[in-house]
């Protein structure tokens, strides 16, 4: 028989104290229940040093969105054999909330060696499980690992062997309609896709590319793509038919060896496209639309940021234009540098690979964005003033002091006007502009516009011209650069040196319209040297024997050189070992 509960207010009292407790217990039962990594498989066998390695997560929990980390959130916590913590996403792939799930993760172990890791599931601040410790192996392997920014003048692989960037803006594949007055159907080739351009460039000796995110390319996270027959609209939170595209593009590139600055851009961030702000400069405040961006970024990290592909995270094209959008009303400079500066500190925290940050503008300054910690390289675009390149690298690095990257260039920005009326001056403007950049301390050379067009007039073929020179540098100075100054007696002669290792590198350009001689003296003494003299247009080599010196200064003089053309004097120390 069961006994009357006499209610008095202290009984009241303590049933409350019973209901809340029983309530507690439930809950926290029932998250236990519907919160659970059941699995953490690992599925490469063999896990090598900067090679994929591929997990898969089986778990059930309840998510409003499984990309909204505020959410859900599953990483994988690794200690590295050196005793390192690194946290890596892991991305959501199928199944549904309350349901059995399949989360992935792809890690890139910089390390050999034995690691330790486990899973570990959050909803928002709330840790909610862990899976077992387990451990796995990395063996060595013939990889270079991700990239680094070292200096000014070079980049780093994880390995530390140095890398300069050398190719050009592959900006999209060809779109459905272009709106070039004179090279529309150039434009909308279908040949110009990334298989074809990637393996062109590579071919041609290219290591890096810049490439977009945008409605009309690799469109991640716009559910109806604009102004392409190559994806197709979804109303998944990501776009699969881009995501699908972006893996080939990150496989494509590993498999050639090539590097991309992934231009981000403001994703589908409109009220009309599925985000939460009615405006760019709503974008940059909005709470809403940076947690979003976050979001965004966390997967972007969790997919590919394993890969070597994705050389440098660029979060903007030219944020300026954005800026002045609307010029009666341009956005807070303010608000646009905070936001890089909470989205640069994000990437950094979240990234356990390393990846550089950057971002651009077309020709206005921010005040506060070159300066800011957590963007590793700074970089602005110019046109119609390639002469200009090296004196604005040297000025932004001498003020902000870190490298500096000019990430478009060309003769003419105005797609409305016919290059086929100027086509020599646009070539010589694209060799101009990588020979400035080689001799400047610029880790990524100066990287053209208008690939369809210098593609179908094969210009970009030259690129292998200037890789000779860029190896023979990176292998004498194993990645060392120092300036030298040159005196020429011809004041109308472009020239620039520089020293690596136990080399000097010397190029000159004739810019006007009749020939020279070049006379020209180093200021730094460097006797008994052998002197090569390389022809940029041909790629050929003319061994000249043992240099001139005066007073202990290498001196090159009545050397002729044609209207309009360049070469490259390479001065190489004698060896004093004797030979056996």
């Amino acid at each position: 028989m069961i006994k009357p509960i006499h209610i008095t207010e202290e009984n009241c009292t303590n049933m409350n104290k019973r209901t809340f407790l029983i309530t507690l217990i439930f809950w926290s039962f029932r998250q236990l229940v519907f919160a659970q990594i059941s699995d953490v498989a690992l599925l490469t066998v063999k896990p090598m040093l900067y090679k994929k390695t591929e997990f898969n997560i089986s778990l059930k929990a309840q998510w409003v969105n499984p990309y909204f980390q505020q959410d859900i959130a599953l990483d994988i916590v690794f200690t590295t054999p050196s005793g390192k913590k690194l946290t890596l996403p892991c991305y959501y792939d199928s199944g549904r909330s309350g349901e059995k799930s399949l989360w992935k993760a792809r890690f890139a172990p910089q390390e050999k060696g034995r690691y330790r890791y486990a899973a570990t599931l959050r909803e928002g601040a709330n840790l909610i499980s862990t899976s077992k410790t387990a451990n796995f192996i990395v063996k060595p392997s013939d990889g270079n690992g991700i990239l680094h920014v070292k200096n000014n003048w070079v980049m780093q692989f994880d390995n530390g062997k140095p890398f300069r960037g050398l190719g050009e803006n592959i900006g999209w594949e060809s779109r459905a309609s272009d709106d070039s007055k004179f090279f529309k159907a150039l434009h909308e080739d279908s040949k110009y896709n990334y298989e074809y351009m990637l393996r062109s460039l590579a071919s041609h000796g290219g290591n890096f590319f810049r490439t977009w995110i945008a409605a009309f390319n690799l469109p991640v996270d716009w559910q109806k793509p604009v102004n392409s027959n190559r994806y197709k609209a979804s109303d998944d939170y990501f776009n699969p038919s881009a995501i699908v595209k972006m893996d080939r593009l990150v496989v494509l590139c590993d498999s050639l060896h090539l590097h991309m600055m992934l231009t981000l851009g403001q994703g589908a961030f409109s009220v009309r496209t599925g985000g939460f702000s009615p405006t760019s400069a709503d974008f940059f405040v909005n709470p809403k639309s940076k947690q979003r961006y976050k979001d965004r970024l966390r997967y972007f990290i969790a997919r590919w940021g394993y890969s070597p592909a994705i050389g440098v995270w660029e979060l903007f094209n030219e944020v300026d234009n954005v800026q002045f959008a609307n010029k009666t009303k341009p956005i807070s400079p303010d608000s646009i540098v905070q936001w890089h500066n909470e989205m640069s500190t994000y990437l950094k925290k979240s990234d356990p690979f390393g990846h550089p940050v950057t971002t651009s503008i077309s020709h206005r300054d921010l005040k506060g964005l070159n300066t800011l910690p957590n963007i590793d390289i700074n970089q602005k675009h110019i046109y119609k003033n390639t002469a200009s390149i090296p004196k604005n690298i040297e000025s932004y690095e001498n003020d902000f002091h870190k490298p500096y990257v000019i990430g478009e260039y060309s003769y003419e920005w105005d797609w409305s006007k016919n290059f086929d009326d100027f086509a020599p001056e646009m070539d010589s403007d694209y060799k101009r502009g990588l020979w400035y950049g080689l001799f400047s301390p610029t880790p990524i050379l100066p990287m053209s516009w208008w690939w369809e067009y210098f593609d179908n007039r094969k210009t970009d073929i030259y690129l292998a011209r200037v890789r000779l020179v860029m190896n023979k540098m990176l292998s004498a100075g194993n990645g060392n650069f120092e300036k030298v100054p040159v005196k020429d007696s011809d004041t109308s002669v472009i020239d620039y040196s520089v020293k690596c290792g136990d080399k000097i590198f010397v190029y000159v350009f004739n810019p006007i319209t009749k020939p020279t001689e070049i006379n020209l003296t180093l200021s730094q003494s460097f006797p008994d040297y052998d002197l090569v003299v390389y022809n940029c247009e041909n790629g050929l080599y003319q061994s000249v024997g043992k240099g001139q010196l005066i007073a202990g200064k290498p001196v090159i003089n009545n050397w002729p050189l044609a209207a309009q053309t360049d070469a490259i004097f390479i001065l190489s120390k004698k060896s004093t070992k004797k030979s056996l």
